[in-house]
């Protein structure tokens, strides 16, 4: 029922969006995947990432003649391609299987077979559809949000050092190679992801069944609450505001190179081309999703979610996408999505919601601070700086200390009373 009402819900919000953008004629998420059926892809490597996601529930053999059908499927489409002139791109044979699995879960599966196949499948839809419905809500926030508050979070940057534009010279000074290695890992995010949701979910074939908490259910539901929060607060970042690629709409052509002067901040139109993403900084958020969850992994992985937080930061804030308040606020946003995800699976303990409450009430107060506070706080840089660092501090130590204790007393699974245990058929 659980699963049946999330699909529900998912379901509903797809055609809103998809009738939203619609209204600003755009394909919205559900016609621009159905399409990626038989047209080239955006993205071949998210299509390969959410079906190696769909086959943790699968034996090595069907793993292997999944990823057989696959490649060979878009071989074919690569020759029809090449033969007629048509864009090349890799992808489909991977959405082709993926889809044909769920046919199969439907028709040829029964029980708990069935379950766990589709829901095998539905991580890798939802790992290929929240793209698409991120650039739905990007494209709905520049729509609706003709006015941008960039001056207020640049100004309340002044109290963290503007470290966009202290970032943004170190990139420059880098040269090519340096901005090519920081944009890669930026755009390529969801390769990190997969790798370390495979390592959680290693042994899901081989357990029939799911670990209570993984890195998917992170990531999804960050970037479900994190638009929302585009719609409250509009920023467009240090590059169009006040670098070249704002153009006529920018305060000023300033990034990297000279930080802007303080002086009485205020909501400013803009062109409707950038999404209004900054804050917070989603990219930054997933990155510290990546990072808390590689810590229980090995080296490898560990160093994996290490370099990539780093690289993330880098480019994030090197490539003038975002402000150093974007970049706490999305730590926080991340850390008090976590401890709930987690909270969940104990049911609420007091350490949790104790945790959870703290979180979003800093959450709260840096936006507060951002919005109406940002000429004190730049004003007193001295003070304000280290207040935002000490409760972004305060969030992450009560995080890592409270998770402690939930894994050196794990908590079992509540058993519904007069819950009857599934019997199990025989196999012959």
């Amino acid at each position: 029922m659980l699963w049946g009402a999330a699909g529900v819900v998912a379901a509903g919000f797809l055609i809103a969006l998809e009738i939203a953008a619609r209204g600003y004629g755009e394909r919205g998420p559900i016609a621009a995947q159905a399409r990626e059926v038989i047209f080239a892809p955006q993205s071949g490597t998210v299509l390969y990432a959410g079906m190696a996601l769909m086959m943790v529930v699968l034996t090595w053999r069907q793993r292997f003649i999944a990823i057989g059908a696959a490649i060979g499927i878009d071989l074919v489409f690569w020759l029809v391609r090449w033969s007629v002139g048509a864009q090349m791109m890799y992808g489909n044979g991977a959405l082709l299987v993926t889809l044909a699995c769920a046919v199969i879960a439907l028709t040829r599966r029964t029980g708990r077979e069935r379950a766990l196949l589709l829901k095998g499948v539905g991580l890798a839809l939802l790992l290929v559809a929240g793209r698409k419905t991120g650039y739905t809500w990007l494209l709905i926030t520049s729509k609706t949000r003709p006015t941008v508050l960039d001056q207020y979070v640049a100004t309340a940057d002044h109290a963290l050092g503007n470290p966009s534009w202290v970032v943004g010279r170190i990139v420059e000074a880098s040269g090519p190679i340096g901005a090519h290695v920081l944009d890669w890992v930026y755009i390529q995010l969801a390769v990190a992801a997969v790798i370390v949701a495979l390592y959680q979910l290693r042994n899901v074939a081989a357990e029939r069944r799911f670990p209570g908490h993984h890195l998917v259910r992170t990531f999804i539901v960050v970037g479900l609450l994190g638009p929302g929060i585009y719609m409250i607060f509009p920023v467009v970042g240090p590059i169009f505001a006040y670098g070249a690629d704002g153009g006529q709409w920018a305060v000023a052509n300033l990034w990297p190179h000279t930080p802007p002067t303080v002086s009485v901040p205020q909501a400013i139109p803009f062109s409707e081309y950038p999404p209004r993403n900054c804050m917070p900084s989603l990219h930054t958020a997933w990155a510290t999703a990546i990072f808390i969850h590689s810590r229980k992994g090995p080296r490898a992985l560990r160093y994996l979610g290490v370099f990539w937080l780093i690289a993330t930061l880098g480019a994030t804030l090197g490539f003038g996408y975002h402000y150093g308040a974007d970049i706490v606020a999305g730590v926080v946003f991340t850390v008090t999505i976590e401890a709930a995800l987690r909270a969940v699976d104990r049911g609420w303990d007091r350490q949790g919601v104790v945790l959870v409450a703290y979180g979003t009430a800093v959450f709260a107060a840096l936006l507060v601070a951002y919005r109406y506070l940002s000429m004190e706080m730049a004003g007193h840089p001295w003070v304000a700086g280290p207040l935002v660092i000490a409760a972004l501090a305060s969030v992450i130590y009560g995080y890592v200390r409270t998770s402690r204790r939930w894994d050196q007393h794990p908590q079992p699974p509540v058993r519904v009373p007069g819950q009857r245990q599934e019997r199990q058929l025989e196999r012959i």
